[in-house]
């Protein structure tokens, strides 16, 4: 139930511009906190921009340190730097470290949950100062084993309550994965992939801990990227949410409709030249939009693939070449089979087996349009530092629809 209310909270804040703020303020500060750090990041600066100061820092100081920095790096830094300077000394400390680093980089990732530890300590003294840092930040820490300032290890917490008082933490000891605080994020998520860890040390540059990187920070960073994606194929801006009115809609997808709206026109101007022999057989309009349709789909699932290959990095401009001529195979395999079942709907429907034919034939050539530029586009945009899923969309519909019209009314004026 409370669940339900907090969610509705969430929707009226987002649904209400002009009572936001009002929605917002009425709250206590720790649902505050809770509320901020779900909302999308255009609500979110439109939020932070309009409560006081002295607000802001109180909920601040119930976010973790990677939480309050996601939020104060909505701020330009006029404003960013008086608020950080009256938060408590820890979280200031915190905000500060995550504030210096790329937030594309495995430091921009990274928690500061930890407490670091001696190799000889006692288990009594190192409950004693998780009991320090827990009363502190309500967190029970990780905890770093160090020998003379480098990182051996981690001492896995249960172990505080099942070791003598008096034995020493090295005994205990386990290693854990490292990786330098510049690894991009890409890097981070790929070794995920390849050996799934609870935990990811962040080292610096001496090979001093940073932080921590656990695999919720990861997955959430995954999830993050995939939605990123989706918006990119459907040419929808990332900060758009549901929750967005008519007008601030319209304004984040009237520029993506606008091109296709050219590429459209392309598309009708090829038609246009072969207005003599559409007019003489109607039922080659009846019948264009399947040559287009065929191809656009095709164009999507083969850069759906590719997409995803560039992002594990497993396919580049080098070693493509089996994978387009799988690609190219698939598309001529469909393209036959998909062939044979319109020619036979169009016989039995209308009686014209060479229209059938000639849309067959077209379809071939269409699928495999789709199959050369879903490959090679995608390649050619990450090559030129462009993402692949937003930039390459345009290009494969626009040659699916020009080269699919071209065949299918190229074929009738040289056939009928």
């Amino acid at each position: 139930m409370e669940n339900n209310n907090f969610e509705k909270i969430i929707a009226q804040i987002s649904h209400n511009p002009k009572l936001r703020l009002k929605i917002f303020n009425s709250l206590e500060t720790q649902k505050k906190s809770d509320v901020i750090k779900r909302l999308n990041r255009r609500i979110q600066l439109d939020l932070v921009t309009k409560i006081k100061n002295e607000d802001l820092i109180r909920i601040l100081e119930h976010l973790d340190p990677d939480e309050a920095t996601d939020i104060l790096q909505l701020l330009p830094e006029r404003k960013r730097n008086p608020i950080i300077a009256e938060l408590n000394e820890q979280l200031k400390q915190g905000i500060s470290l995550l504030l210096k680093y790329d937030p594309e980089t495995a430091a921009g990732l990274m928690d500061i949950n930890y407490i670091q530890i001696e190799k000889d300590d006692t288990i009594a003294a190192v409950s004693k100062q998780v009991k320090i840092h827990e009363e502190r930040t309500g967190k029970i820490p990780l905890l770093l084993a160090m020998d003379h300032g480098k990182l051996i290890g981690q001492l896995p917490v249960h172990r505080l309550g099942l070791c003598g008082a008096r034995e020493k933490a090295a005994k205990y000891i386990r290693s854990i994965k490292t990786v330098k605080h510049s690894a991009t994020t890409e890097e981070i998520t790929e070794i995920f992939r390849k050996a799934p860890h609870n935990k990811i040390i962040v080292l610096g540059e001496n090979g001093n801990v940073l932080g921590v990187i656990y695999s919720d920070d990861i997955l959430k960073f995954m999830h993050e990227k995939e939605a990123s994606t989706l918006y990119d194929f459907a040419g929808v801006h990332d900060e758009e949410s549901i929750y967005d009115s008519t007008l601030v809609k319209a304004r984040f997808r009237y520029k993506w409709l606008m091109i296709n709206l050219s590429t459209a026109f392309l598309a009708s101007f090829t038609v246009g030249l072969f207005d003599n022999i559409i007019s003489q057989y109607i039922l080659l309009a009846v019948y264009m939009p399947i040559v287009a349709g065929m191809g656009g789909n095709a164009g999507t699932q083969t850069l759906a693939v590719l997409v995803r290959g560039i992002t594990l990095k497993q396919i580049n401009l080098q070693n493509m070449w089996r994978t387009l001529k799988n690609e190219l195979g698939s598309g001529l395999i469909n393209g036959i089979l998909n062939g044979l079942i319109i020619t036979l709907v169009v016989f039995i429907k209308d009686g014209n087996l060479k229209i059938g034919l000639i849309l067959a034939m077209a379809m071939v050539i269409n699928l495999l349009v789709a199959a050369f530029f879903g490959t090679i586009v995608p390649l050619i945009m990450k090559k030129l530092g462009k993402d692949p899923a937003s930039s390459a969309t345009v290009f494969i519909t626009t040659a699916t629809d020009v080269l699919g019209f071209l065949a299918f009314l190229g074929l009738a004026t040289l056939i009928l």
